[in-house]
C-alpha cells in the first residue's frame, strides 16, 4: 500500500489462428477500425477482475504435470516475455495445463527442426509500434516541428512447445524449480541492491515519497516469511517511480484515478518480481479490485501501459542483483532482455 499435452480446453481471449494458417514470425496487423487489441485484452482482463480471479496473482495451474510458477520464455532466444504478454501467457499455459511456460513462433519451430501440429490453437500476444501519418509528417514539415507518433500494438502468435513435435528433447523437460535455499538471501540481496532504505515498524507498510523511504511491520508480525517478500517487493515497486529512478507519477492522493493507476502498477510489478525469485505471488489489496476495475472501463489502454511500467520496474529492481545472485536464464546464462516490449 503506498500512502503520505495435455487437454485443450479454450476461452474467448485464446487465438483462432491455427498451424494450417502458417503464421510467420513478422506479426500481422489488422486496421483499428477492425480490430482493437487494447480493447481486446482489456476485456479479457475486466471478465477475469469481475469473476473475483486476478489475472497477475497465480494464474497457473495447481495440477501435477502443469508449469510451476515462472516467467514465460522463447525457446530460441531464452529470453522473458514482458509486459501485458506475461499475463496473456500465463493465462494461456495454466488454461491449457502445459508442463513448461516456454514458447515460440511457427517459423521458430521449423527453425529448431520441429512443427507445430496440425490443428493447434496458438496464443497471441502483442507488441507496441508507432506510426506517423502521413497528414502528421506533412502538418510537421510545413510548420517546422517535429512530427508526433501515434503508438499501437501489433499481435502475432506464437505456440507452447507442448504444441510441437520435433523439437530438441530438452525443450521438452520442465526447468528445475528455483533453489528454495537461494530464495531467501537472493531476495535479500535485491532489497540491499535496491538502494532504498528499509526501516521495520509499526503495523502498516508504505513507502514515503516525501523521504524516499519504505516502512514495513517487522518480519515477526508476518504469519509466513514470505509474505514479508510479497509486501517488501510491492513497496519496493513503488519506490521505483522515484525521479531519481524511473520517475512515475507519485502525486496521486488516496481514492484517486492517479492512485489507483500507481496501485496497479506495484501489484503488477511485484508479481513479476515474486515469480522472478521463485515466490508464488499474492494479492496485496484485494480492496483496490474495484478501482481498478472503474480505471479499465474508463481507458482501454491502462491495463497495457500499466503492464509494461511494471515490467519495467521488476526490470529495474532484478537487474540490480548482485552477480552471485543474479537470476539465471534456462540456458545457465544470466537472464537477457525482455523477447518483446510489449507496451
Amino acid at each position: 500500500m503506498r500512502r503520505s499435452s495435455p487437454s485443450r480446453s479454450r476461452s474467448s481471449a485464446r487465438s483462432t489462428t491455427r498451424s494450417t494458417a502458417s503464421p510467420g514470425e513478422a506479426p500481422a496487423s489488422a486496421p483499428a477500425a477492425r480490430v482493437d487489441l487494447y480493447r481486446r485484452i482489456t476485456d479479457t482482463i475486466l471478465a477475469q477482475l469481475e469473476q473475483g480471479r486476478v489475472p497477475w496473482v497465480q494464474p497457473w495451474s495447481t495440477l501435477p504435470g502443469c508449469a510451476a510458477v515462472t516467467m514465460p520464455r522463447n525457446a530460441v532466444t531464452r529470453r522473458a516475455y514482458s509486459g501485458i504478454n506475461v499475463m496473456l501467457l500465463w493465462a494461456g499455459g495454466a488454461e491449457a495445463g502445459y508442463p513448461t511456460q516456454r514458447w515460440l513462433t511457427f517459423r521458430q519451430a521449423l527453425s529448431l527442426g520441429g512443427c507445430v501440429r496440425r490443428g493447434e490453437r496458438g496464443t497471441p500476444v502483442v507488441y507496441a509500434d508507432r506510426f506517423t501519418p502521413d497528414q502528421e509528417r506533412a502538418r510537421a514539415q510545413a510548420q517546422g516541428e517535429e512530427a508526433r507518433s501515434i503508438a499501437f500494438l501489433k499481435q502475432y502468435t506464437v505456440f507452447n512447445c507442448a504444441q510441437c513435435d520435433g523439437l530438441p528433447e530438452d525443450l521438452y523437460v520442465p526447468p528445475p524449480p528455483p533453489r528454495e535455499d537461494l530464495i531467501e538471501p537472493r531476495f535479500r540481496a535485491l532489497m540491499d541492491a535496491s538502494g532504498v532504505p528499509i526501516r521495520f515498524g509499526g503495523d502498516m507498510a508504505c513507502y514515503r515519497p516525501a523521504d524516499d523511504v519504505i516502512v514495513v511491520p517487522p518480519p515477526q508480525a508476518f504469519h509466513d516469511p514470505v509474505n514479508a517478500h510479497r509486501t517488501i517487493a510491492h513497496e519496493l515497486s513503488h519506490a521505483t517511480g522515484a525521479p531519481s529512478r524511473l520517475a512515475r507519477d507519485l502525486t496521486g492522493r488516496y481514492g484517486s484515478e492517479g492512485y489507483a493507476r500507481e496501485e496497479l502498477v506495484a501489484e503488477i510489478s511485484a508479481a513479476y518480481v515474486c515469480a522472478s525469485l521463485g515466490i508464488v505471488p499474492s494479492v496485496r489489496h484485494a480492496d483496490y479490485i474495484a478501482s481498478w476495475l472503474e480505471v479499465l472501463r474508463n481507458d482501454s489502454r491502462a491495463i497495457v501501459q500499466a503492464a509494461g511500467l511494471a515490467s519495467r520496474s521488476a526490470d529495474w529492481l532484478l537487474g540490480r542483483l548482485p552477480a552471485e545472485y543474479a537470476l539465471p536464464s534456462e540456458d545457465g546464462d544470466a537472464a537477457g532482455e525482455p523477447e518483446r516490449e510489449a507496451a
